[in-house]
């Protein structure tokens, strides 16, 4: 999206609305969040009320959008700042808004990208034992997850990047291939990633000080994705670098966003974010 097409979008909220009212339609006619008919009424109150299973809702009820607070014009124009990378305490001051605010909101638009992925059934059902924490702010990522520190296999090929959750393979795991079988480990503060592994270019997880991994080495033979130029890793590893201490709970969300930059790298974003922002909140545990 041009500038010029971007401020005829924010100018105004009602216009910031009815853009983000077009992409959650997306060229169809409006359904009921909960059961997807489409024989609906509007009552009084502007709100919408289903003829199927009576559920009153409103355009944004279940979406993405719907979470945070923001105003329709607060979120175009965070999303436009979420496109140019920035991080939440550059994007604060910027919006005008608080850091929890906007940390909360960039959670969100991370889970809706996740929610996107192919694999997101399998990150987002319970049975993963992998908890995002979509509402918490920072103070509040205390709650522990079944499975604290997931570990990822990373593949690229063909330009394109895939990024699998290993629910069988646990932190410890990898540490132990370390140990006993000469399995390459590097880390990156508190991020591990490992030397080719089976079909694999990598293994990759985010520990913290509850993880014993302070005798990864880190010195000798480069891992395999860092002589890789012009590679996912290399796209990622600076990126990685910009964020404040990223926790083991939230490194799904920012390795699942590397992954849609990467994979989306040379297209206009905006739309694509708004897209994902737009869409219905997906319950999975259901599935």
């Amino acid at each position: 999206m041009d500038l010029v097409e971007y401020e005829r979008h924010v100018r105004s909220e009602q216009a910031a609305r009815r853009y983000l009212l077009k992409r959650c339609l997306n060229g169809s006619k409006p359904r009921c969040p909960r059961c997807a008919c489409q024989r609906l009424y509007r009552l009084a109150d502007q709100r919408l009320r289903c003829g199927g299973c009576r559920y009153t809702f409103h355009e944004f009820t279940r979406r993405f959008v719907n979470r945070g607070g923001l105003s329709c014009r607060d979120w175009l124009r965070l999303l436009k700042l979420f496109e140019l990378e920035l991080t939440a305490n550059r994007m604060a001051p910027e919006l005008r808004l608080s850091y929890n605010t906007v940390y909360k909101a960039m959670t969100t638009l991370r889970f809706a990208i996740l929610a996107g992925a192919l694999d997101a059934p399998q990150l987002l059902h319970p049975s993963s034992g992998i908890d995002l924490g979509l509402t918490d702010t920072p103070e509040e990522e205390a709650h522990a997850a079944v499975n604290r520190y997931p570990v990822f296999g990373i593949i690229e090929k063909n330009g394109w990047v895939f990024i699998d959750l290993l629910p069988h393979v646990q932190a410890e795991n990898v540490l132990h291939f370390n140990l006993h079988f000469s399995l390459k480990l590097t880390r990156m503060g508190n991020i591990v990633y490992t030397d080719r592994f089976q079909r694999y270019d990598a293994l990759m997880f985010c520990g913290d000080d509850r993880l014993t991994f302070n005798y990864v080495n880190i010195r000798g033979k480069s891992a395999y994705v860092d002589s890789l130029s012009g590679s996912f890793w290399a796209f990622a590893r600076t990126r990685l670098r910009r964020f404040n201490g990223v926790t083991p709970r939230r490194f799904p969300l920012y390795l699942k966003e590397l992954e849609f930059r990467y994979n989306h790298r040379g297209e206009d974003l905006f739309p694509l974010l708004a897209d994902r922002l737009c869409a219905l909140v997906p319950d999975f545990a259901q599935s």
